[in-house]
């Protein structure tokens, strides 16, 4: 594996690294495989997989987890196999049970009813998306009208949803802007899910600009560093590759984005949840294959994913490292003392 890097200035002002244009490929032959850095999982996807991994060692099943852990098929089956039982509500938990919110996020109503229940909770939410939450509650506390962009329907966005329903109001494309009312056009704040398109969260902001003008929004953007980082690297190679490959689930917003990405800049690209679902007639006359991974999605897909694609003729493999990531998220304090009160080596994986 050839690991290329050549400076270029990231969308942020950071510097990073990346080989880009015509010198990707320069002095290749055959089928190329290019495989994107940083992929796979971020922080708080490494973080809430712990917690459910750490809490079953050190507890014992069974471990209720509310939603999936993370949104990945294989993730979530890997977890059950060893005792965690994942459940839509906290409802289908035990009284007194021990229950893991999922890195979404949950709303205070959920909270509160697990209180009343009795339940064990400890809290895998991802702490950008807890950044969110405590926006959406100071700018309600303050009297703003809250915009919140994302997808109805998505998990985080039903928890930041929660904590204050009343004056908020979910958008997920600039034409919803248009018919959005609120009491006071000029005591109206914005916030968004962590996990969406830059270019199409940028395009609703505008819209909520021109329509608000004096909207106000988090002190900084609430799209997380690994789903921008994620796109920023597509970004850069979608015009080298006649394919790019996304590994990811379905309900995967951060995954769907960068397919999405790569297709808005006339790349053909696909979702697959692991090397299985590649179909054959996509490979057909591709010289070039760009690879990447979702938020959500573990290494060893990827990695099967290569060895495939290397036995159809794509074994020029290289990486290329867009930006260095670096970032850890610290335990939650009900794991952290679980850790300490085992005995040494009781929670090795």
């Amino acid at each position: 594996m050839v690991l290329i890097r050549a400076g270029f200035v990231h969308p942020a002002g950071r510097r990073g690294y990346l080989t880009i244009g015509g010198s990707v490929l320069q002095g290749t032959q055959g089928k190329t495989l290019l495989l994107l850095k940083p992929r796979g999982f971020c922080a708080g996807v490494v973080r809430a997989i712990d917690v459910v991994r750490i809490a079953l060692e050190a507890f014992g099943p069974p471990i209720y987890v509310r939603k999936e852990i993370v949104h990945n098929s294989f993730v979530v089956d890997e977890l059950r196999a060893k005792g965690a039982i994942f459940v839509d509500s906290e409802d289908e938990v035990p009284n007194g049970e021990r229950v893991i919110y999922s890195a979404h996020g949950v709303s205070p109503e959920v909270r509160e009813h697990s209180r009343r229940r009795g339940l064990r909770v400890v809290d895998a939410t991802c702490p950008l998306v807890t950044k969110v939450h405590v926006e959406a509650v100071k700018f309600a506390k303050e009297g703003y009208s809250l915009i919140l962009i994302g997808h109805r329907d998505h998990d985080e966005v039903i928890g930041t949803l929660g904590e204050a329903p009343l004056v908020t109001q979910v958008v997920g494309n600039p034409e919803q802007v248009k018919s959005l009312s609120v009491p006071d056009p000029d005591r109206v704040a914005y916030l968004t899910q962590t996990t969406l398109s830059l270019d199409e969260t940028k395009d609703i902001i505008a819209a909520l600009k021109l329509k608000f003008p004096n909207i106000k929004g988090p002190a900084a953007q609430d799209i997380c560093y690994a789903t921008e980082n994620r796109q920023v690297a597509v970004k850069h190679v979608a015009s080298e590759a006649d394919l790019l490959l996304v590994v990811g689930s379905e309900n995967s917003s951060n995954s769907n984005r960068l397919v999405e990405v790569a297709r808005n800049l006339g790349t053909n690209s696909h979702l697959i949840d692991s090397y299985k679902d590649i179909e054959p007639d996509w490979l057909v006359g591709a010289k070039t294959i760009a690879l990447t991974a979702g938020a959500s999605a573990p290494e060893c897909l990827v990695e099967e994913t290569v060895k495939f694609l290397s036995t159809k003729g794509f074994d020029n493999v290289q990486e290329l490292e867009v930006m260095p990531e670096n970032v850890r998220f610290g335990l939650p304090p009900e794991i952290v003392e679980a850790i300490a009160a085992a005995p040494a080596g009781a929670t090795a994986d």
